[in-house]
């Protein structure tokens, strides 16, 4: 087979799409997901993403459902915060009243659930992605520090939330 010389404005338009293409893909994702769509990839993701624009109120009230994996904090809770402080949580199922009857410090803020996913992917896990609603807040946030590794995942989700005086 003999090599068929290509004419130099063939080479040129090739090299300019190749390199546009490169840069292209260089870009990345730089900017903020946006509402409703996971942030980090799962995959050992620890890639410098900006935490989510959302700014934790000093005051509001969710609902968490907290599952999966072998941990104390497991059930269904009605939260209110307070100075970005849990000052009441009632247990909505019989784990969440477990939970809150003997271990009461162990229901979190959003704020706290976010320090969460953040140590994780500082902790190089497997994943530690979340989802947010429209107004910025997270909805979901899904934690597993090991692929391989059974119960050691976290699945939390946040519903009715509501500012205070909102």
């Amino acid at each position: 087979m003999t090599a068929v010389p290509l004419p130099a404005r063939a080479l040129a338009t090739a090299a300019l799409i190749g390199g546009l293409l490169c840069a292209t893909a260089a870009c990345g994702t730089d900017t903020p997901p946006s509402p409703g769509t996971a942030e980090g990839t799962g995959t050992k993701s620890v890639a410098a993403q900006g935490r989510n624009a959302w700014a934790e109120p000093d005051a509001y009230t969710y609902t968490l459902k907290s599952s999966e994996g072998e941990r104390s904090l497991l059930g269904t809770f009605r939260v209110t915060v307070q100075d970005r402080e849990v000052v009441k949580a009632v247990g909505l199922d019989d784990s969440g009243r477990r939970v809150v009857e003997q271990m009461p410090d162990e229901v979190p803020t959003i704020g706290g659930l976010l320090e969460e996913m953040e140590q994780a992917r500082r902790d190089n896990a497997d994943t530690a992605e979340a989802e947010y609603a429209a107004d910025g807040h997270p909805v979901r946030i899904s934690l597993d520090w090991e692929a391989n590794a059974i119960d050691d995942e976290a699945l939390y989700i946040i519903t009715d939330y509501r500012p205070a005086g909102a």
